[in-house]
Parts: C-alpha cells; structure tokens; sequence
C-alpha cells in the first residue's frame, strides 16, 4: 500500500506538457505531430481525438521535456507549415481520475435543442457531479447523446434527470458506468404494440365484428385498472366462432416497429439472444420468432376445435408474474444472470418483467409503466435501444453495409 501511494504521489507530481491541436481535419496531421514529439524521446501520457465538422481538436499530455520552451518553438514552426493551431501548456501530473459515482447517461431527442441539452447539463451540475465525455450515437431519425458522468450517485442522477426530461420533451436514460453495462446479452421483449405495432387481440376482435368492446377492456389491462387474466379470458370469449384461418390473415396484416428488424439483427450479430414472452397468442408469436430469427418465445396459446376458435385458452395464462417468470426462464436457459438481461415493454402486464431485468425499458409506454422502469423511450424507433447499449448508428450502419441483411 505504501509503494503504491509513493507511486502515485511520484506520478502527482511529474511535469507534463499538454499539446493541443485545432484545425480542419485532413489525413497526416495527428501523424505530423505525434512525429514531431516522437524525436524528444518523450513518453505518452494520454491522447484525445475528436472531429466535428470537419474540424480536429487533438490532445497529447505527455512528460515534459528538459527544454519545453526549444519544443514550443518547434511546434509553432510546424503549426504554420500545416496550418494549424497548436498550444503547449506545461503543468504537473495526469489527468485527474474519474471520481466515484459512475454514470453512463443517454439523451435522446426529435430534435435534440441546445436549450435541451443546456438544462441537462445544467441538472448534472447541480447533483455536483462532472461530465467527462460527452459523444454521439445517432445524428437521425433521432439526435443522441452520451454523457459520460462521474460523482454522483447514479439513482439520485436518475430522479433528477427524468424530472428534467419531462420538462424538455427529451428521452433520457441513465445506467451504472460499470463493466456490467457492456455485457448484457439476453434481450426479453413484450410483443403487442412494442414488437409490433396494435394489439392482435384487437386484429382478431374486428374480424369477430366485436373490437369496439374487446379495444375498451384491452386499454384498461393495459392501464393497470383490470386483472389481466380476468380481461384475456373475457376478450377471448368474445373471439368464439372465428375461423382458425383468420390468424393467418392478422399475421400477414401485422407491422413490426419502426427499427424492429435493425434491432434483432444488430444485437444477434454480436451475439445476445433474443426472447419474446406475450399476453397475446402462440400462433402468433411462434411465426414472428421463426420469421426474425428470435431464440425464444412464449404467449397464450388459443383453443382451436374443428378449425374454429372456441373463445378459450389452453393451459396456464400468461400474465404479469408470468412474463417476469418467463424472463428468468430465458436467462436459465441461455445461462445469462439476470443482471445481464434486457426487458422491453409497454404496459402494466410488463410491469413484473422489467423489474427484473437488469434493464428495464419502457417503450412508449403508458404512465404507470414509465415512472417504474428504470428508463423509457417515446420515440417510435425500436432501435433507439441500441443507444442505450452504447452501440452507434455508424456502427450500425457500417455492419449493414458489410454484411447486406
């Protein structure tokens, strides 16, 4: 222990010269530089490059050399030749370390306003916690934002930020900064009006000629106001007589959510699994899993006699523990630990699932489903997930184009 505070202390107290770069972006000039500073035998602290539009900001903070002031002037010399700005600073040490209190913070806009982006910025200051990188995820159909932040407690930065996106209009998310952030590998999926788009039960209900009625009982479950097992039975009922082959119809009538595809094909690229547990219905749910290559699937399965649905389910209904029970299922199966799991859902029968997951994400979700999960998106994009994984649209795009879907 005391070896490694005299280390440290040694390492505090260095001189360090920090170099800086400004100036339009073209090839060779971070290799111009580095060049340069490689004839001084000096060694390389830390280094930090960005580009926006067209415009180089570098940084190098490296030992300092016997005579910074001959570097300063060489460095000058080279900055007319590239035509570009470089400042030297001398100083002592390394950059500060990040402080506790880790937090990865993702802000989602349509459009994303610097009066937005302000207030957040503004709100983290006000916890007392630092923003020590801010980069983009997506630039359309959304505008996204990392903010890399550290000490603050996460929960409290999270009830502070949520009030603050409500007021802005802004979609935002924050996670722990840790390790486990960048290994969740199972993602568990509600089906109606988060996979897809609309209720089946209510796709069913109109070719019954009974979807007014059937439309009324599926927003109160929804809302949390019914027993959701009680309402599935008495929406059901209300299907008896219909011709098995009108789910054929509804499977060929239904719409995936905007970036559904994009989703299940980026993340099953890098090697998650995939689950989708519904209160809808099996032969629905087991044609959309075979269709988008999904690992696992689990829904209400429909009584059919003769050809014809006989207004009942067979077998234990699934419902809201049920879902969350699925969720550990799936994880068993695909041997991920729950704090590795993803749950993606919309109403209050998802309540239980999301709660157990190591994420939780509420999609378009109704209230009592937003205030509980641990974040939510409004945006109609169902690949807005991916920001929050910290995977970019480039790298999305970049992995379409070398791979065609």
């Amino acid at each position: 222990m005391t070896e490694l505070s005299e280390v440290e202390t040694a390492s505090a107290d260095r001189p360090t010269l920090l170099v800086t770069l400004t100036g339009s972006d073209r090839p060779g000039l971070t290799s111009a530089v580095l060049s340069t500073l490689a004839t001084r035998g000096l060694d390389v602290i830390d280094a930090e490059q960005v580009v926006l539009r067209g415009r180089l900001v570098l940084g190098v903070l490296l030992s300092a050399p016997r005579d910074h002031k001959s570097l300063k002037e060489e460095l000058k010399a080279l900055a007319s030749v590239l035509d570009v700005d470089i400042s030297v600073k001398k100083g002592v040490g390394d950059n500060e370390p990040r402080r506790k209190g880790r937090s990865q913070v993702t802000v989602i806009g349509h459009p994303l306003s610097a009066a937005g982006l302000a207030a957040v910025a503004g709100r983290i200051a006000d916890t007392g916690a630092n923003i020590d990188r801010i980069s983009r995820m997506a630039r359309y159909p959304v505008t996204a934002m990392e903010f890399a932040v550290s000490g603050a407690d996460p929960e409290a930065l999270r009830t502070v930020l949520a009030q603050e996106g409500v007021r802005q209009g802004l979609d935002i998310a924050v996670q722990d900064g840790g390790l486990y952030r960048r290994a969740k590998r199972l993602i568990v999926m509600d089906v109606d009006s988060t996979l897809i788009q609309g209720e089946v039960i209510e796709m069913l209900a109109h070719h019954a000629g009974r979807l007014a009625e059937v439309a009324a009982v599926t927003e109160q479950a929804m809302r949390g106001e019914l027993d959701f097992a009680d309402s599935l039975r008495n929406r059901v009922e209300a299907l008896e007589g219909l011709p098995a082959s009108a789910l054929d119809e509804v499977y060929a009538a239904i719409e995936l959510a905007p970036g559904a595809r994009t989703l299940v094909r980026t993340l099953k690229r890098l090697g998650y699994q995939f689950a989708i547990v519904s209160g809808g219905f099996s032969q629905i749910t087991d044609k959309l899993a075979a269709e988008l290559g999904i690992d696992y699937a689990k829904a209400n399965e429909l009584e059919i006699v003769d050809g014809v649905l006989t207004g009942r389910v067979v077998g234990e209904i699934v419902d809201r523990p049920g879902k969350a029970t699925a969720l550990r299922q799936f994880a068993q199966r695909s041997g991920t630990p729950l704090s590795q799991t993803v749950a993606i859902g919309d109403g209050a029968n998802d309540l239980d699932m999301l709660a157990a997951a190591g994420l939780g994400v509420a999609f378009n979700a109704k209230p009592v489903v937003r205030a509980a999960a641990d974040t939510h998106l409004s945006v109609p994009y169902l690949d807005t997930i991916l920001y929050l994984l910290g995977i970019t649209r480039e790298e999305v795009e970049a992995a379409d184009a070398e791979t065609p879907a």
